[in-house]
C-alpha cells in the first residue's frame, strides 16, 4: 500500500497538471487533507508529509483529535454544523465551510462575542439540487449575505459546495461552474465584511475539474488517508 507522503506527491501533481491547464498558479490552491474516522496517527504522518490544513466532518471527533497535534496547522470544519455544537467548533477550527442558515450563523455570531472572536466562514451552497444534501439554494444565496450584515462577528470568506458523486467527474463541472459565477455575481454586489476569497470545492473524485472551474480549496480524504473506517 502507497504511504501517505506518495499519495500526497500524486496528488499534489495532479494539481500542478489541472492548474496548468487553465493558467492557474497551483500555489494559489490550498488542500485540505480530511481525516474523517482516521488516527491521530495518520494526520501526524500527513502533517510531516507537509500538509498544513485538516479538514474534519464532525465537531465531536476534532474535539478528541485537536488536543493530540501540536503542529501549528489550520482546522477546517467540512461537515454539517449543528447549532449546539458551535461553541465547541469555535475552540477548534480556523474555517467553517458549512454556514446554510440564519439561525446558524446568529449563533455562530453570538457565541464568537461571547469569547471575543471574530470566526471565518464559508456559506455551503447545494448547486446540485440534490434533497438529501445541506446547503442554501443558489437563488437564495445573495439574500442571505445582504440578511447576514449584522452579524459582525462572522466573516463571510466564499462559499463552499459538494458536486454530486457522479461516475464521470466532467458531470458535475456545470455544478462548480454555477459556484464560480454565483460568487462573481457576490463580488459585484460589494457586500461590507463580505470578501469571497475561498472557493471550497472538489474531492477526491473531482477536485480537478474543480481546479479548472475556481477552487482555491480542495477537501481530499480517500486519496490521501485511503478508504475510510467505520470508526476512528
Amino acid at each position: 500500500m502507497a504511504s501517505i507522503c506518495e499519495n500526497l506527491a500524486r496528488i499534489q501533481d495532479r494539481i500542478a497538471t489541472a492548474a496548468t491547464r487553465v493558467g492557474r498558479d497551483p500555489d494559489s490552491i490550498e488542500l485540505v487533507a480530511v481525516s474523517k474516522t482516521k488516527p491521530v496517527s495518520l494526520i501526524v504522518e500527513a502533517i510531516e508529509a507537509g500538509i498544513t490544513h485538516i479538514g474534519e466532518n464532525r465537531v465531536q471527533e476534532a474535539q478528541s483529535k485537536h488536543p493530540q497535534i501540536d503542529q501549528s496547522v489550520k482546522w477546517h470544519l467540512v461537515g454539517h454544523l449543528q447549532r449546539n455544537k458551535v461553541k465547541h467548533a469555535l475552540q477548534i477550527f480556523d474555517l467553517i465551510h458549512s454556514v446554510d442558515s440564519l439561525r446558524l450563523l446568529a449563533e455562530i455570531d453570538r457565541r464568537s462575542a461571547e469569547s471575543n472572536l471574530t470566526t471565518d466562514i464559508l456559506i455551503q451552497v447545494n448547486t446540485s439540487a440534490e434533497p438529501s444534501k445541506f446547503g442554501l439554494e443558489p437563488d437564495q444565496t445573495l439574500d442571505f449575505i445582504e440578511s447576514a450584515h449584522p452579524y459582525t462577528r462572522v466573516r463571510i470568506k466564499g462559499l463552499m459546495t459538494i458536486g454530486a458523486f457522479l461516475p464521470d467527474p466532467e458531470a458535475v463541472r456545470p455544478m462548480f461552474a454555477l459556484l464560480r459565477q454565483l460568487r462573481e455575481k457576490i463580488i459585484a454586489q460589494q457586500f461590507p465584511n463580505v470578501q469571497m476569497d475561498k472557493l471550497s470545492m472538489g474531492m477526491t473524485n473531482d477536485f480537478e475539474v474543480a481546479i479548472e472551474e475556481g477552487a482555491n480549496l480542495i477537501r481530499v480524504g480517500t486519496a490521501i488517508f485511503g478508504e475510510r473506517a467505520e470508526n476512528i
